[in-house]
């Protein structure tokens, strides 16, 4: 072949290669990303939302669903549900043990360490002598014979409710109050500005339960309570059919800080979770950059510059 020949075929190449669509990163199929939120769980609420806002950017489309624990593990097994940002564990080994022993769903990463969950009294019912399980059912009248839980089907009320039942805690009588975290939360504020006697489930990060004055209560041996790392968890499969997607998913890393930051918003001033991530994300860019190590648009572009825009937008 001659120069002008060779100088024509590479012009024709280059042309070709600049015409030509990028290729996708992950299948069609993968373009919808299909994420649990446990109803009532603010802080997944404002995760999702965050992991949603870059999703969006990247080309992807998130769709989230409000479900219990039980249905999402059970989603997730039946291939109705790709992805679920909130298994606290140890507190939920019961709930997704047999999840991971049949290989139906994954842990794909480590999204939050340094998290705390238990059974907490006010500081001045600590101080007058309840400072472990077994001094509540002591002072049965003065609980009024209750444990503040939050929605049915947490792993928190599960746990409570078998501590109930275990006459070596000596809190037969007692019932547990299954509610919300908002009806929960409403409970112990009342509670603790009467200066009243009330036990309930509490964990961090949270801003309002941050700002309380509680203790943590000994003696929950080996029950899950207690410190918490927080995972990614996601159906069997998924990282190899979205390579990509998965990548982003397993990439994800939150904190106490940053958490507590946006569930302020949410919880105070009853903003939008998404929303109130969005702006926390653009006040906050470099959070994203660590997430998207080795990832692409969905369109195999620069992932970096999409979300970049996105933010700015």
């Amino acid at each position: 072949m001659n120069t002008k020949l060779k100088t024509f075929a590479a012009v024709l190449a280059l042309g070709a290669a600049i015409s030509s669509p990028a290729y996708a990163a992950d299948p069609e199929s993968c373009k919808k990303v299909r994420i649990a939120e446990i109803v009532g769980w603010t802080d997944i609420q404002v995760t999702t939302g965050a992991t949603s806002v870059v999703l969006e950017a990247l080309g992807y489309e998130p769709e989230s669903s409000q479900l219990s624990v039980p249905v999402t593990y059970a989603s997730m097994k039946n291939n109705d549900i790709d992805v679920f940002l909130g298994n606290w564990m140890p507190s939920m080994t019961a709930d997704v043990k047999a999840y991971f022993d049949e290989k139906s769903v994954e842990n794909i990463g480590t999204n939050l360490e340094g998290a705390g969950y238990g059974l907490v009294v006010p500081q001045y019912v600590a101080d007058a002598g309840v400072k472990s399980l077994t001094d509540i059912g002591a002072h049965k009248d003065k609980f009024g014979a209750k444990i503040y839980g939050i929605e049915a089907g947490n792993d928190g009320n599960r746990i409570i409710g078998e501590m109930i039942a275990n006459p070596a805690n000596k809190l037969e009588g007692f019932e547990l109050v299954e509610s919300s975290e908002a009806g929960m939360l409403t409970a112990a504020e009342q509670a603790i500005k009467n200066n009243e006697w009330i036990a309930f489930l509490a964990w961090t990060p949270h801003p309002i339960i941050g700002e309380m004055k509680i203790h943590y209560l000994d003696g929950m041996g080996d029950s899950g309570f207690g410190a918490a790392t927080v995972y990614t968890n996601a159906r069997a499969g998924y990282t190899a059919e979205c390579p990509n997607a998965g990548k982003f998913l397993s990439n994800l890393k939150f904190t106490l800080a940053m958490e507590g930051a946006m569930m302020d918003k949410v919880l105070k001033d009853g903003a939008d979770p998404k929303e109130t991530a969005k702006a926390w994300l653009k006040a906050n860019p470099d959070t994203v950059k660590p997430w998207l190590d080795g990832v692409t648009t969905f369109d195999g572009g620069d992932a970096a510059a999409a979300v970049d825009a996105a933010l700015k937008g």
